[in-house]
């Protein structure tokens, strides 16, 4: 095994530890949590055997395949003894199976695709006169579906009617206390940013770690501080302005709906792109969206 393979296993090993549990590190994860992560990973094989039709326990992952053969056996024996005397490198059939899990096509392009460790502190939000309204933040906490008009990759399919529906998750980092998004975009791509809230509005600031995207969002609650002194009220609905750089490079403003999932084993953690008339669009966001030209504007 070469230091190059260490790097790239710790790069899985720290990815699995930020999606699944929020943690920065693998170092940051209890023998019990890696138990749990195997476990998540086995369902998602389970499903995905199940869609295509093959047999199931072909790509189960033991129980303590995580922690007692990637943790101690390759990056902590590492860690203390900084030699890679009786390391043997990982199956890698086993890490395609396992990012493929995850939505990449095999274990090189996961590696290629975290070249560089993507960096908070990039992204800055803050208005220092005014206090920061971390009761709406938490509210913001959670899974969410956003939706939006989009501009194609082929100008000649400019009126084809289509929205777009990315995934996206809201948490509050352990560490730090800030309040952290992640998005899903187009070809497995993803966007990392920070949400703030002043007084009624909501902003929201993303970047993409593998090519040249930034997001921009903002957001009015209207009275939304006294609707969340009400015992039951639940915040399951946003709007946004966005801006962006579209899928044809350019410069695009658009008007983007988030709801929030309340049932997370429900969630799909992938971007898709529905026609119009699709019954998996609900109604609601079908009748804001279905204007093309007033909810984007393009740049020319």
């Amino acid at each position: 095994m070469k230091k190059e393979d260490i790097s790239h296993l710790e790069k899985l090993m720290n990815y699995l530890a930020s999606h699944f549990l929020k943690k920065v590190s693998w170092k940051d994860v209890s023998k019990t949590e890696w138990l749990a992560v195997a476990e998540e990973l086995n369902k998602l094989w389970m499903r995905r055997a199940k869609q295509q039709k093959i047999r199931q326990s072909s790509g189960l992952f033991g129980t303590n395949y995580l922690y007692e053969h990637l943790v101690l056996g390759k990056l902590r024996k590492y860690a203390e003894k900084k030699s890679l005397t009786g390391i043997g490198k990982p199956n890698l059939g086993k890490l395609n199976n396992m990012v493929q899990l995850l939505g990449y096509e095999h274990y090189i392009e996961f590696i290629n695709s975290h070249t560089e460790a993507f960096g908070f502190n990039d992204l800055k939000i803050s208005i220092p006169k005014a206090v920061e309204n971390t009761k709406l933040l938490d509210e913001l906490v959670g899974y969410w579906y956003s939706y939006n008009r989009n501009l194609p990759d082929d100008p000649g399919k400019m009126h084809e009617e289509r929205i777009w529906r990315s995934a996206l998750e809201i948490y509050k980092a352990e560490s730090s206390g800030e309040y952290l998004v992640e998005r899903s975009g187009g070809d497995n791509h993803k966007y990392y940013g920070k949400v703030t809230a002043y007084a009624d509005y909501v902003f929201i600031i993303m970047n993409s770690n593998t090519f040249i995207r930034q997001r921009h969002f903002i957001s009015r609650l209207k009275d939304i501080n006294e609707k969340l002194k009400q015992p039951h009220y639940k915040l399951n609905e946003l709007h946004f302005i966005s801006t962006c750089i579209s899928f044809n490079q350019e410069p695009i403003a658009l008007f983007e709906i988030f709801q929030k999932v309340r049932n997370g084993k429900n969630f799909v953690a992938d971007s898709i792109s529905f026609p119009v008339e699709s019954n998996e669009l609900p109604a609601n966001v079908t009748a804001y969206l279905k204007d093309t030209g007033e909810n984007r504007i393009n740049y020319r």
